[in-house]
């Protein structure tokens, strides 16, 4: 059950309690594609994100409609409840001035267990596969189990090209290895990614924590918490979606704007009232990012050679066109 993450253009949204939902997004349009937008930022609006027990892939940002299998969900959220918040204890090793944390990231002082090296180990799994290369050995970081996503932009305006994850702990050797390739060739909003693009590509790395069921729909902070909602539509199926934590923040969107949007990206076409909304039932929850771009993954390979275990030359760095 494949989605993606986000979008291109900000969509302007109306933040009347009784407003039916973010102006001009039906349940077909979507609302993310290039950054964490609206209804051209390819947040699935019908790519509903099934609940953690009975789902795999997920899509975090939102993007224009992709299709998935399975939609509608009829399961609940007790396989939410049963994602623990991350282990302490690690690291983040490798940050270059030029790479950036995401938001939250490290919060409370525990130290972070995201880093750079899951950036560049995702280069790596796509680099190898595009060029025909042996997939690169076991990487150096921890293998923990997380709820992860993979997000790949392109381009000085860093635009969308996709992102799938899972709300199902993996293992993060094997979790990154897969929703690498997934988020790069298997997001419906974009065709498969090619040799051509490599140099003018963003990965992101997000590792969720800190789940928590919550009463109140509106108990969540914008900027901090991402956010799953379950709800059921106008023919009484149970649908799911999400927004990551950067969502809201980057498209500036206030609680019921974002609630709005993740109404119809998860497919929901009546009006939207408060009343509704209150039916909703909301999960938050933290995440651990990590960015780096195709240039400082160049220069980190070459620093740490053969690091990965990839045993063929480094492609040369070419600018953005």
């Amino acid at each position: 059950m494949a989605a993606g993450c986000c979008g291109v253009k900000k969509q302007k949204l109306s933040g009347s309690p009784g407003s039916g939902g973010p102006g001009g997004v039906g349940a077909g349009s979507g609302v993310a594609g290039t950054g964490h937008c609206g209804s051209e930022l390819g947040i699935g609006s019908s790519a509903t994100v099934a609940a953690a027990a009975n789902v795999s892939r997920a899509n975090g940002l939102g993007g224009p409609g992709g299709n998935v299998s399975g939609s509608s969900s009829s399961s609940g959220s007790s396989g939410t409840n049963a994602l623990s918040a991350a282990p302490a204890g690690y690291t983040s090793s490798g940050l270059s001035p030029n790479l950036s944390p995401g938001p939250g990231s490290g919060s409370g002082g525990r130290k972070m267990v995201v880093s750079a090296e899951m950036c560049c180990f995702c280069f790596d799994v796509l680099y190898c596969h595009l060029y025909g290369y042996q997939p690169p050995r076991t990487p150096r970081f921890t293998n923990d189990p997380y709820p992860l996503f993979v997000t790949w932009k392109i381009g000085r305006d860093k635009r969308l090209r996709g992102c799938i994850g899972t709300f199902s702990a993996m293992n993060l050797h094997s979790g990154l290895r897969e929703y690498t390739l997934t988020s790069a060739l298997k997001d419906s909003r974009f065709p498969p990614m090619t040799r051509d693009e490599l140099p003018r590509l963003f990965c992101s790395v997000s590792l969720l924590t800190n789940f928590e069921d919550v009463g109140d729909y509106l108990d969540w902070e914008v900027g901090v918490h991402g956010i799953r909602i379950e709800f059921f539509n106008e023919k009484g199926s149970k649908r799911t979606a999400t927004y990551l934590p950067e969502v809201a923040k980057e498209q500036g969107w206030d609680h019921i704007q974002t609630i709005d949007s993740l109404l119809r990206k998860g497919g929901y076409k009546a009006p939207i009232t408060n009343d509704f909304r209150k039916t909703i039932k909301l999960t938050r929850y933290r995440s651990e990012k990590m960015t780096m771009g195709y240039a400082e993954y160049i220069a980190h390979r070459q620093h740490h050679h053969y690091q990965n275990g990839i045993g063929h030359p480094l492609p040369p760095y070419n600018h953005y066109s």
